[in-house]
């Protein structure tokens, strides 16, 4: 078989499926998030917003040490059938997609999110002190929210990218357990 045989990749096909799919995933975070947000004290509202941020972040780190990890190391844990191995050889051969979704998908999501979120809880302060100043209050979480994204995406490129093989090994033991406990298959 001649390699014009094989599977054709349909760039604007897959990223309307990711474009897509990243709209419904979205919709049921933010209707969530907004139910949540409705019946939870500041607080806990704050814990949240901190969480999603972390996700983005946890998630950036992945999708950045994917595109730099080495398969030569992977491979030779997966030849000696080593748990998580093999899952991290698939990742790093996957890297476009797992990058892509890990970075962009995720990453944005979450990004999107926490923006909603942090609006949100102005709102939820502004109801309780209606006096205080809504544009500083908007602007002080807005602030936040950036700076500890874009903070924590800082910390964790150069993390991923020093210790990328790692990092996979790691997500690879993580995606064999998940598949060993819950049945799920995340390489179809």
């Amino acid at each position: 078989m001649s390699s014009n045989n094989k599977k054709k990749k349909h760039p604007f096909k897959d990223s309307l499926l990711v474009a897509g799919g990243t709209f419904i995933v979205s919709i049921i975070i933010f209707i969530a998030s907004e139910f949540l947000l409705r019946s939870v004290a500041f607080l806990l509202g704050l814990i949240f917003l901190l969480v999603i941020i972390l996700v983005g972040i946890l998630f950036d780190i992945i999708g950045t040490a994917v595109a730099a990890a080495e398969e030569s190391a992977l491979n030779a844990k997966a030849a000696k059938k080593v748990p998580g191995a093999r899952e991290g050889v698939y990742l790093i051969k996957n890297a476009d997609k797992v990058a892509n979704f890990c970075n962009d998908v995720i990453g944005d999501i979450c990004g999107t999110v926490s923006g909603a979120i942090g609006a949100a809880l102005v709102f939820q302060v502004l109801a309780s002190h209606p006096t205080w100043n809504d544009l500083f209050l908007s602007s002080v979480m807005g602030g936040l929210v950036a700076a500890l994204t874009v903070g924590g995406k800082a910390y964790g490129k150069s993390f991923a990218i020093g210790n990328s093989t790692e990092i996979i090994f790691f997500t690879g033991k993580l995606l064999k357990r998940i598949k060993s406990f819950f049945g799920v298959n995340f390489f179809r």
